[in-house]
């Protein structure tokens, strides 16, 4: 008599039972063979879903650009003051270079 073991639900909308009979991912591995890992819904396993394609509409493209927001060095205005301080030092230097000759 064949054994059947109830095992639950498995992961990523995969069918109960037995887990060794859920589709395979199939991704090149970098070894160069198929990718066994269990598929989800996509086809793909949770390693080779494959990237996202980032936000679409415009309040999640203005959430995603303040999410990462530490220091604003890079932001438009910090950049222009760092132009115009280095403006200045190399202006001051020219003057200071004048006056000792």
């Amino acid at each position: 008599m064949e054994e059947i073991s109830k095992r639950g639900w498995l992961k990523n909308g995969n069918p109960p039972g037995d887990p060794n009979s859920a589709p395979r991912c199939g991704a090149k591995t970098r070894k160069g063979t198929p990718c066994m890992a269990p598929a989800m819904k996509n086809g793909r396993c949770r390693l080779h879903g494959g990237k996202s394609t980032g936000p679409r509409t415009p309040e999640g493209k203005e959430r995603s650009r303040k999410a990462n927001w530490k220091t604003g060095y890079y932001s438009k205005e910090e950049k222009e003051q760092r132009r115009r301080f280095s403006q200045l030092m190399r202006d001051c230097k020219e003057f200071l270079k004048e006056i000792e000759d």
